[in-house]
């Protein structure tokens, strides 16, 4: 569903101005006409066209007045002036109010043809990286997931099959369980992985700017819209979009993408003209559909619609298997990224890993051993290198275990890690003396002698 071209032609030349008009009509452009600078400067305003091919003389005004305002109006808009071979120094210059390119009188029609196909393919290039097209064939292959529990073994061959089908995929799980990866790995293993991946978080665009993000709009269709923009399923087509948080969609969306599901068509806000869409579909959300339907939050039809092949992934507590093999995978790609020495975690550290719920899921554990990474200063991440969340008050009492120097006696060594121990709490709780002697398990009369007997603090004022 490639968009036809728009090309303005402004020369006050009728013979020079219909020939260029014929040949581009020709190759199935949409061409506009006009032989005064000003009605061009008009024309360009209400039409949002691709390209304008002007002269560079004009009996009202010079073509450098008409591409100045028409970069005003649509920066994205690509000049090319018509120049006799004497005013090609004019034309260079114009070259940096933004013209893309200048050619000479006399010239051959093909010339200008093939000019013109070089700026249709440099939009359409453009038009690419707008497509979020984030990574290239092989990134996201199955190797990208990493897994050996036996619920993910079970995902993986549902992948496989479901990648060889156009068939719309819903994704469910909590937050940071590893959806958008497995919506990469369906895309990149399937029959359109040559084509688009667009993605949205229906979440993250306001309510009232979804529908224009996902179906576009014309230019003049609400406040602020000055010109014609493409949605993102028209930036997918013969490619895959992925809706993600789509629990998110407001049930007038809803009804919208319920008519691309069914009919595979759309219209742009403001548009006239029913635009087909050519897409495969993956949603993904951590909400509960079914009780969304029954709160009245969700559509029932497009609920059944969307939950053709439902996948949900397994929060990471309930796939313990895979967390040291997770681990040690951030562990070798942060290592590389930031150049650091760490090369394994501590007995200690596997433990406080195997043992925490991970309420943020792979996502958590990732941002957790980047931390790590960063902090830790051995070959081996420690469990104070990790959240304190996840260590709890293992890695702070570890971690002063350690700091004691040398081999003192027991008593020594006991005032020594009871006074770092201290000290530390203190320093988290930002002086909070009550707070404190809370989470010590001591009244403020104790932690007030023990911070005297230790030194901790001169004048404890409790």
């Amino acid at each position: 569903m490639s968009r036809t071209p728009r090309i303005l032609i402004i020369d006050d030349e009728p013979l020079m101005r219909i020939s260029i008009s014929d040949a581009l009509k020709a190759d199935e452009y949409y061409v506009k006409e006009t032989g005064l600078g000003r009605d061009g400067i008009n024309l360009s305003s209400d039409n949002g066209f691709d390209i304008i091919i002007t002269d560079l003389r004009l009996p009202d005004i010079d073509g450098i007045e008409v591409l100045k305002a028409c970069k005003r109006q649509s920066p994205e808009t690509m000049v090319i002036l018509i120049t006799a071979y004497g005013s090609v120094d004019t034309a260079v210059e114009a070259m940096k109010y933004g013209a893309y390119d200048y050619i000479t009188k006399p010239f051959s029609m093909d010339e200008l043809l093939l000019m013109v196909k070089r700026l249709i393919r440099l939009r359409d290039l453009e038009e690419e990286n707008l497509m979020l097209k984030e990574q290239v064939e092989g990134r996201y292959n199955f190797d990208g997931i990493i897994g050996k529990s036996e619920r993910m073994k079970a995902i993986f061959e549902k992948v496989k099959v479901v990648s060889q089908t156009d068939s719309t995929v819903l994704l469910l799980g909590e937050s940071g369980t590893g959806k958008e990866l497995i919506a990469n790995a369906i895309h990149f293993n399937s029959s359109r992985k040559d084509g688009p991946f667009v993605k949205i978080s229906c979440a993250a665009v306001p309510e009232t700017l979804l529908e224009a993000e996902l179906f576009g709009y014309e230019r003049g269709a609400f406040t602020g819209a000055v010109k014609q923009k493409k949605g993102r399923f028209e930036l997918a087509h013969r490619g895959t979009i992925f809706l993600d948080e789509i629990g998110e969609m407001s049930l007038s969306v809803q009804v919208k993408l319920l008519r691309v599901l069914q009919e595979k068509e759309f219209d742009r806000l403001g548009g006239t003209e029913t635009l087909t869409a050519d897409v495969r579909i993956i949603c993904a959300t951590q909400r509960d559909l079914k009780k969304e339907v029954q709160k009245g939050n969700f559509r029932e039809d497009l609920y059944y619609r969307l939950n053709v092949v439902p996948i949900t992934l397994p929060p990471l507590r309930e796939r313990k298997d895979d967390i040291l093999l997770l681990a040690n995978h951030f562990l070798k790609y942060y290592t590389e990224l930031y150049r650091k020495g760490a090369k394994n975690f501590s007995l200690e550290a596997k433990e406080a890993l195997l043992k925490y719920p991970f309420p943020g899921n792979v996502r958590e554990l990732e941002n957790s051993v980047e931390r790590a990474v960063v902090l830790g200063k051995g070959e081996d991440i420690q469990p104070w290198d990790l959240s304190e969340e996840m260590t709890g008050s293992l890695g702070g009492a570890i971690k002063a275990i350690n700091n004691i120097q040398g081999h003192d006696n027991l008593s020594k060594a006991l005032k020594e890690f009871e006074k770092q121990y201290i000290t530390r709490v203190l320093e988290e709780t930002k002086g909070n003396k009550s707070l404190a002697a809370k989470l010590l398990g001591v009244s403020r009369k104790t932690l007030w002698e023990k911070c005297k007997i230790l030194e901790i603090i001169k004048n404890p004022d409790l």
